[in-house]
């Protein structure tokens, strides 16, 4: 079989599990974009545009709405990365069924990683339409930042799931959503320019997945895009990726192959 054939069975197997679950996360996806842009975009944003006015002359839900695009990847993303994984390894051991068959640990990694793109996809699909319906987008190049979303959350997948891999323990998981992710999604340019930060947390900004792809995304719906700078953000996000499931498949085969 080819390595794709390979890859699309765990992948069938995650997807038909989320089939047990869809309904759940469905009305998440559409309530969760509603909410933020009405409480954000639109509530508070009739005070910032009165009191400040950001660069350009945009309103407050055109600069925060593609941000929240992308850290709600980060978010989805990275839960889907860690306790899953952890349970397809220790507890409910659905990896090592799968290595009983002609899968590798390559196969499974791809697998599980290509399932997770086909649910940001879908909730980056809905989360556009809901910033459309509130007029927060300006070009058509808009539809871009769906793929480019996708990516922001592979950036955080990936090594999260090489970490998960790794770790015996849940333990860790809590401490790497409250010190790493909620600061990123609060600081990395979502809500305000990052250039409002101090020197040194602007500089530690400008090197997480998360500014690259909330930057990214940005340009994307408002029509701004500069091709060296976007392609500077997608080698960033495309090295996040290769990186992290270059430690995925060691952490995985460290774990997996006794």
């Amino acid at each position: 079989m080819s390595a794709l054939a390979l890859a699309l069975r765990p992948f069938e197997f995650f997807a038909l599990q989320y089939r047990r679950v869809w309904r759940g996360t469905a009305v998440t996806s559409v309530v969760t974009p509603v909410v933020y842009l009405l409480a954000l975009g639109v509530g508070l944003g009739v005070f910032v545009d009165r009191s400040a006015e950001l660069s350009g002359g945009i309103s407050y839900l055109e600069f925060v709405a593609p941000g929240l695009l992308a850290g709600t990847m980060m978010q989805i993303a990275s839960t889907e990365a860690s306790w899953p994984v952890l349970s397809a390894i220790k507890w409910d051991r659905q990896y090592f069924a799968m290595l009983a068959t002609p899968l590798r640990v390559r196969d499974i990694i791809l697998g599980h990683q290509g399932f997770i793109a086909a649910r940001l996809t879908g909730v980056a699909l809905v989360y556009l339409v809901v910033i459309a319906a509130f007029g927060g987008l300006d070009s058509a190049f808009a539809v871009l930042a769906v793929p480019v979303a996708v990516l922001v959350g592979l950036a955080f997948s990936a090594p999260l799931a090489a970490w998960a891999a790794h770790t015996e323990t849940e333990a860790s998981f809590v401490a790497i959503f409250r010190f790493v992710i909620l600061p990123m999604f609060l600081f990395s340019g979502t809500f305000f320019p990052i250039s409002n930060l101090p020197a040194p947390l602007e500089a530690l900004a400008h090197v997480t997945p998360l500014y690259h792809g909330v930057t990214l995304c940005r340009a994307l719906t408002l029509g701004d895009v500069e091709a060296w700078s976007a392609l500077g953000h997608l080698a960033a996000l495309v090295a996040f990726v290769a990186v992290g499931l270059a430690f995925a498949h060691r952490t995985y085969r460290r774990r997996l192959v006794l």
